[in-house]
């Protein structure tokens, strides 16, 4: 069967730049071999194919192919875009300084909000690199697609952990109404966002809110 725009689908997949480092991983097995954030959470991941909630490539890729392994090559274009070099700023080293940061190339830094890395120091001039730290690599993807996700429930839950709202789960309550556990009722105007998304993609027709007492 042929994953589908639109379809829910569970996935594992293995991000690596073309010389094999591994940057990013659903597996926890694989996390801990290379050394990835032990604070992460590992485990396989539920996406709605068209939405762009994968790099580009990826989601491209996955429409019209069959479940089970596959292994994808991305093009910088399709995955972090490629480096721009308006991208690299000249900073004052005294910016540095009133900060309290000592420069050092390789450094990442964050200036006004915005990540960075050191590339250069010359004299009183600093170049920071504000392109993501992939952009311009080839990437390669080892991606399963585990199956489909009908149930309701699971696939509203799987737009907000997308959406990154922090919710205590998901239960149905009939065929077309959902219900969210949130540790506070969300206002109006971010549950009618989320409503439109969820009603958009999912058959729920409605969806309400329950405040429980949460451990923080």
């Amino acid at each position: 069967m042929a994953i589908k725009k639109g379809d829910f689908i569970e996935l594992d997949y293995t991000g690596k730049v073309k010389d094999g480092n591994i940057f990013d991983t659903t597996l926890d097995s694989v996390a801990k071999e290379h050394g990835l954030n032990p604070k992460a959470q590992y485990k396989p991941i539920i996406i709605c194919v068209g939405e762009q909630q994968l790099l580009r490539g990826l989601d491209e890729y996955l429409e019209g192919k069959a479940m089970g392994k596959h292994t994808i090559e991305i093009a910088p274009e399709q995955g972090f875009g490629k480096k721009d070099t308006k991208l690299l700023t000249l900073i004052p080293a005294s910016k540095f300084k009133n900060s309290k940061i000592r420069p050092v190339v390789g450094l990442e830094v964050n200036i006004d909000d915005h990540y960075g890395i050191i590339r250069s120091i010359s004299g009183g001039r600093i170049t920071v690199d504000f392109n993501h730290p992939l952009a311009g690599r080839d990437l390669t993807y080892e991606v399963e697609v585990k199956g489909l996700v009908t149930d309701p429930a699971k696939q509203v839950a799987a737009l907000l952990d997308m959406a990154s709202v922090h919710h205590h789960g998901v239960k149905m309550e009939g065929a077309k109404h959902a219900v969210v556990d949130m540790h506070e009722v969300p206002p109006p105007q971010f549950a009618d966002a989320i409503n439109k998304m969820v009603t958009r993609l999912t058959k729920v027709e409605d969806i309400s809110y329950q405040a429980g007492k949460h451990d923080h």
